[in-house]
């Protein structure tokens, strides 16, 4: 026996069904407030020299692809951060200054800098004397990580007169060195750098004046930390990045930290006798992405949570 099925009179009798089915449950309707969307799986990590920023100046139209990762009301939609080997500044001026640039709130926590993974040494330098070296404020980097005896190369060699022969020839660094020699003794804790073993070097930045910190930075790690005594055991020594070079606002590429460190390395392996000990960070060092990995996820949580 065969069974011949209407399409429409199935139609009818369902919404017949679906009709008794309304007087008996009636719809309500809930006013409360749509859920929130689901987090975001992933997260971004941009460059910003020569990618987001060129010079002083965004690049094309970077300001509006930060802009829509956020929502209209100003929350973050989906979690990025910003990840360079440049430096030299607190990760809170930075983020100002991005700010400023791209028309968003950037939170110093969305800031990776060559110099940030530094803080994860503070539980070995805290209390011990160190020597910061770079362009910007070496120094204020270091002590707004927790390192209590900093002494930036500027501040630090203008307690040694003659240990750049090559000072008297440069005029606009003199009253520099002796304003930032007051301002350290009034500023720093106790940090007789006569007797105090200088215990790390960290070069946050570019260095400005390559022969001086060259010389200095030699005479340091030749003797153990003391300039001007006998030979010691290096002190530890640290790069923030080891870019060769690096697009600036110049045409061609420009000379960058890297470059700083292999003339330095060159020069202290021809005048000493043991090699050049250091540690570099900075991209493309897989610690470098393992550990922006890592703020991403702490970034994540702290979205959700507030």
């Amino acid at each position: 026996m065969r069974f011949h099925f209407s399409v429409s009179a199935l139609r009818s009798q369902a919404e017949i069904l679906r009709s008794r089915q309304s007087d008996l449950f009636p719809r309500t309707y809930s006013h409360s407030p749509s859920p929130p969307p689901p987090r975001p799986s992933f997260g971004i990590a941009f460059d910003i020299d020569g990618v987001i920023i060129g010079g002083h100046a965004p690049i094309g139209g970077s300001p509006q692809a930060i802009q829509r990762l956020y929502a209209k009301d100003g929350t973050l939609r989906i979690p990025f951060l910003f990840l360079t080997n440049g430096g030299g500044v607190p990760e809170s001026k930075r983020a100002s200054d991005l700010s400023k640039l791209l028309g968003v709130n950037i939170s110093p926590l969305q800031v990776v800098q060559g110099h940030t993974p530094f803080r994860e040494l503070l539980n070995r330098f805290e209390d011990e004397p160190i020597v910061a070296v770079g362009k910007g404020e070496p120094g204020t980097v270091m002590s707004e990580y927790g390192f209590k005896k900093v002494l930036s190369i500027d501040e630090y060699t203008a307690y040694f007169p003659d240990i750049d022969p090559l000072a008297p020839f440069k005029p606009w660094l003199m009253n520099e060195a002796c304003n930032k020699k007051s301002t350290s003794m009034s500023l720093h804790p106790s940090y007789d750098v006569y007797s105090d073993r200088v215990k790390g070097i960290f070069v946050i930045s570019d260095p400005v004046d390559w022969s001086r910190d060259i010389q200095v930075l030699c005479d340091i790690l030749r003797t153990g930390g003391l300039p001007g005594k006998e030979k010691g055991e290096q002190p530890a020594l640290y790069f923030a990045s080891d870019d060769l070079e690096y697009q600036a606002a110049f045409p061609a590429e420009r000379l960058g930290m890297g470059a700083f460190r292999i003339a330095l390395e060159s020069i202290f392996n021809t005048v000493n006798d043991s090699p050049l000990k250091y540690t570099s960070y900075g991209k493309p060092n897989p610690f470098v992405f393992k550990n922006a990995e890592a703020v991403l996820e702490k970034n994540c949580f702290y979205y959700a949570s507030n």
